[in-house]
């Protein structure tokens, strides 16, 4: 039962968490921060009670080394959010024209789109790509690593979203809910669960799509989309089937970018010189 209601549970407590902020007028900040640690929490259980892979699971040196990277993580959405919010604050209108059944929907679908196109150039521009990299070094897939990055790419990233929001003249309501829902997208996406969602795969990303992603297989590796997979398919990047697992996640050339383990090193990694042409998962 825990694999069918799985989703729709985390997916209620995105829509509830959005429904009592707006109505109670709550802190934002605080309430993406509380719901954050809420979901992994959540996904880390379910990892335990329903694992797509035991040899996934993260040992004690790995949590070490995932925290620290979790709060490079935290400072890049900082940087991030010093750099957009008083665009943010001037760009986004006091008041929405649209109804909020309207405009959520649509904050979602942008954001969304804008996250999809810089997340595929990641992969295709070179310096953007040493950022990114890091992330891809990864030789398993759970909700611990979601977080490890390059702080730049999460500040880079974030940054484009929320401006990408706030340009096309989103309120700052729709604008947290769309962060709220691709918080939980994230983090489900990448959770080491043995969860399906069936014909949903063709609207919205889950773990099946984003562990194909993370292959080694260039032909199956596409899903640039964390929460919508409809931007897959426009762009042809959408490559899953029932069944289609990868045979293994990682890069294709590990010596490309330093061991996930060495964190000073993938910090730095942007500055080395480039190791030639080949070393990316889309070169």
């Amino acid at each position: 039962m825990l694999r069918w209601i799985a989703y729709p549970v985390l997916l209620l407590a995105v829509v509830s968490a959005a429904t009592a902020t707006l109505i109670e007028h709550a802190d934002p900040g605080h309430v993406i921060a509380l719901f954050q640690f809420g979901t992994i929490g959540y996904l880390w259980a379910l990892e335990r009670l329903i694992p797509y892979r035991a040899d996934w699971h993260a040992d004690g040196r790995e949590v070490r080394c995932y925290g620290l990277y979790f709060l490079l993580t935290m400072a890049g959405g900082v940087l991030a959010q010093l750099l957009v919010s008083s665009v943010v604050a001037r760009l986004a209108p006091p008041h929405s024209a649209l109804p909020p059944g309207a405009e959520i929907p649509l904050a979602l679908l942008t954001g969304s789109l804008a996250k999809y196109l810089f997340h595929r150039w990641s992969h295709r521009n070179p310096w953007l790509w040493r950022l990114h990299g890091v992330h891809h070094a990864l030789n398993k897939v759970n909700v611990g690593n979601n977080g490890v990055n390059h702080l730049l790419d999460i500040a880079l990233g974030q940054a484009v979203v929320q401006l990408s929001l706030a340009v096309t003249g989103f309120s700052k309501e729709s604008v947290f809910c769309a962060t709220l829902f691709a918080l939980a997208q994230g983090y489900f996406v990448h959770a080491n669960v043995d969860v399906r969602i069936g014909r949903l795969n063709h609207v919205l990303a889950g773990p099946e799509q984003h562990r194909l992603h993370h292959s080694t297989v260039l032909a199956e590796a596409g899903h640039y989309g964390a929460d919508f997979a409809i931007w897959d398919h426009a762009f042809g990047s959408f490559t899953w089937r029932p069944g289609r697992t990868p045979a293994s996640v990682g890069l294709r050339d590990p010596g490309a970018f330093p061991a996930t383990g060495d964190v000073l090193a993938s910090l730095l990694h942007p500055l080395r010189p480039a190791a030639g042409p080949g070393t990316g998962p889309s070169a």
